[in-house]
């Protein structure tokens, strides 16, 4: 039986670590500012990566979001969960095995989820 256009063109399943590249990717191309990742695999059930990283403005803070989510989707057939879009201080980006936290600078260092999620001597790996 052959496949309905609609399956011959939607894209395969991604990897967690396919993922985790094209939200690093995404995050460079919209010039996003100091992009960490956080491997949370073995440590948390939440995710296996936490990707925080800030934006200039709330404009910008909503447009990476809107970007990344629109990525994932037509790259990866991933339909991710936002929250915190109308205000776009802090947007969360629930990409199932991918967590991702954009946030205007001042908001970013008020909240400080690095050391928060950072694990004893081990240290958030810098992207980008």
């Amino acid at each position: 039986m052959a496949d309905t256009p609609e399956q011959a063109s939607a894209p395969a399943s991604a990897t967690v670590d396919e993922l985790h590249d094209a939200v690093l990717r995404s995050l460079d191309d919209d010039q996003a500012l100091d992009i960490v990742s956080i491997p949370l695999a073995g440590k948390s059930s939440i995710a296996d990566h936490m990707v925080i990283a800030s934006g200039r403005s709330t404009r910008q803070v909503a447009s990476m979001a809107t970007k990344l989510a629109d990525r994932l989707k037509q790259d990866h057939g991933k339909l991710v969960r936002i929250e915190g879009l109308p205000t776009a201080d802090w947007v969360l980006i629930d990409a199932d095995d991918i967590i991702v936290h954009l946030f205007r600078p001042e908001v970013r260092t008020f909240y400080n989820l690095e050391r928060m999620w950072a694990f004893g001597d081990e240290k958030a790996v810098a992207a980008g």
